[in-house]
């Protein structure tokens, strides 16, 4: 409010004994001799059209003729003359001294007053240095650009600060309606952020991939969604992980996603989610008919989540994965999931990951898996505590499956007796092209009866052992069959302990397999005796192996100049990535190795990529 604003009545000064007065007044000069001067105090500054103006001490016009005499000399009806020092030496003194008496004080009142206004108008309603959003004419609901009246005036520093997250935004806003993929993750624009940049996603044409992940959006900033999901069809992905919304905002999103036509893919790892949000999610399950991906993991939902979820896939025929890893599910869980899943036909993809299910929770899914009615292709097991009879139960359902694919029973601690019926239940499979098996306390005997199913089954493509000990033997056993069986393109047996004996099996093994294209030994204790060792293999003709990875493996100079030599020797080798990091190199073995990548360049102009 304008500080002249708060006085709404109007003044009009008067004058009694040389005060002011209006024109009409008329009382003589010798009717005011004799009378005691008459003063109100002014209540409040002089209207605008008199301030600042020179104080005058005004004459009426009939007291003027008798001080001068009468009526101007100049001519019978010409106009007087009214000289103002004529009229201050015309006026007696007494009456001028106690008007000045009274006068003076008020006029220093009335400029000090003046003055105090003017400093309290710059203090409480400052003039903002930048234009607000209503000044600017854009919609930003949430996002306060100017500091509040009554509030202390910014420092430069939050200025600049304001001044540069205002350029991002509007940087990210030009992204949203130039390019069909936008990662904005990890920017920390927070919830007044999102509600500037949903305003774009409701006119966009162009991005398909949004990712908000990590910006410290809450429940309170998805609201910003509400009016702009419903129309926007062209967005198939948006990312939210890593932002605190918790069950309210689940919720909030889901009345929303219910009358979405374009989104595909939602992604909510760790944004806090509990039995409440993932209740909310199988709701808008019900009702969307556009969603096939959903994320869910890294979050706090347990079985009665899971079972909400359950009850939303036998009503939903279009979601084709669902990822729950590192949640509660637990056995009672994955028991109500498989209900869910067995009167499904949608699903493809089944991400479990680190659930605790057990042997008893397994068997309840293997079984819903089994009278699935659709096509299953993707199963993540790992991390369930499982063991050897969980392991039982999951041969019997890759016995029946038709479809599946990809296999991960990564951490499980089936041992030697699991790994032996895996073993058995892929013979009699023709499907499954990527099997995990790392981290399952897998010996010799284990790796054997793996390997006995790469004679007859050439489906599988990528086989993983790693973090199992299998030692030199198992080693042997698998180098025995890759000799000349299988298709095993991707071979991974870090952490397996076959030290340099097992490097010797494998390089015999290159010598004769034209499959093996990636190859990882880390951590294998190798040292520069199995360094020379696959050395000596790499010199001979080998066209398949392009990676090669001997990281953590107590490799040293000697082990380098080996491995300098085979990568000059052979101009046919096909390796393109040697890892040699966390390994004992000096700055000599670098430079041999380093030389001979740029000799194979020089060459063939082939780029060979080595990490130390």
């Amino acid at each position: 409010m304008e500080p002249s604003a708060l006085f709404s009545y109007s003044f009009k000064p008067d004058l009694r004994a040389g005060a002011f007065a209006p024109a009409s007044y008329s009382r003589s000069a010798h009717q005011l001799q004799g009378q005691k001067p008459l003063f109100f105090p002014l209540p409040h500054p002089f209207p605008a059209r008199i301030r600042g103006r020179r104080f005058v001490a005004l004459v009426p016009r009939a007291a003027s003729e008798v001080l001068d005499g009468g009526p101007s000399r100049s001519g019978g009806g010409g106009r007087r003359v009214y000289r103002q020092s004529q009229a201050v030496r015309g006026l007696p003194s007494g009456p001028v001294k106690e008007i000045a008496s009274f006068v003076a004080p008020a006029g220093a009142f009335l400029a000090v007053t003046f003055v105090l206004w003017k400093v309290v108008e710059r203090v409480l309603v400052p003039k903002p240095k930048y234009p607000t959003s209503a000044e600017t004419g854009s919609s930003l609901p949430g996002i306060k650009w100017s500091f509040a009246p009554g509030t202390n005036l910014p420092s430069g520093n939050s200025l600049k600060i304001e001044r540069e997250s205002r350029q991002r935004l509007n940087e990210f806003a030009k992204e949203l309606r130039s390019f069909r993929s936008v990662d904005m993750s990890g920017r920390n624009f927070g919830d007044d952020g999102l509600f500037f940049l949903a305003e774009g996603l409701g006119y966009n044409q162009n991005a398909e991939e949004v990712n908000f992940s990590g910006n410290g959006i809450t429940a309170v900033g998805l609201k910003a969604f509400d009016g702009i999901l419903q129309t926007n069809i062209v967005l198939k992905t948006l990312n939210l992980s890593g932002n605190a919304i918790g069950d309210e905002g689940a919720k909030c999103l889901s009345d929303i996603l219910m009358g979405n036509a374009g989104i595909q893919k939602l992604q909510l790892n760790s944004t806090g989610l509990g039995d409440e949000g993932a209740r909310a999610i199988a709701e808008m399950l019900k009702k969307n008919s556009t969603l096939r991906v959903l994320e869910l993991n890294n979050n706090m939902i347990d079985y009665t989540g899971f079972a909400s979820l359950a009850g939303a896939l036998l009503e939903n025929n279009a979601i084709r994965s669902i990822h729950l890893n590192g949640n509660y599910g637990g056995p009672l869980g994955a028991a109500s999931l498989a209900k869910g899943i067995e009167g499904n036909k949608s699903l493809r993809e089944l991400h479990l990951h680190g659930n605790d299910i057990g042997n008893e929770g397994i068997r309840a899914l293997m079984s819903g898996l089994s009278a699935h009615r659709g096509k299953m292709t993707l199963l993540d097991i790992g991390n369930n505590d499982i063991g050897s009879k969980g392991a039982f139960h999951v041969a019997e359902f890759i016995k029946k499956t038709k479809s599946l694919l990809w296999l991960n029973l990564y951490m499980n601690d089936i041992g030697d007796e699991g790994a032996e019926r895996i073993a058995d239940a892929l013979k009699l499979n023709r499907t499954i092209t990527t099997v995990d098996l790392g981290g399952n306390n897998i010996h010799a005997s284990g790796a054997s009866a793996i390997a006995s199913v790469l004679k007859d089954n050439s489906t599988i493509t990528t086989l993983e052992l790693g973090y199992n000990p299998i030692g030199p033997d198992g080693a042997k056993a698998l180098c025995e069959v890759l000799k000349f069986y299988g298709k095993i393109e991707t071979l991974k047996l870090g952490w397996c302990q076959i030290g340099p004996k097992g490097a010797e099996y494998i390089a015999d093994c290159l010598k004769y397999n034209t499959t093996l294209s990636t190859l990882d030994l880390r951590a294998n204790g190798l040292g520069d005796d199995g360094a020379i060792c696959l050395a000596r293999s790499l010199k001979i003709v080998n066209e398949a192996l392009t990676s090669l990875d001997l990281g953590f493996n107590e490799i040293r100079d000697k082990g380098a100049f080996a491995l300098a030599q085979a990568l000059k020797a052979n101009e046919d080798l096909a390796v393109t990535s040697l890892n040699l990091a966390s390994n004992f190199l000096t700055k000599y073995g670098q430079v041999a190795l380093t030389e001979a990548q740029d000799h194979v360049y020089e060459m063939s102009e082939k780029e060979i990529n080595i990490y130390f």
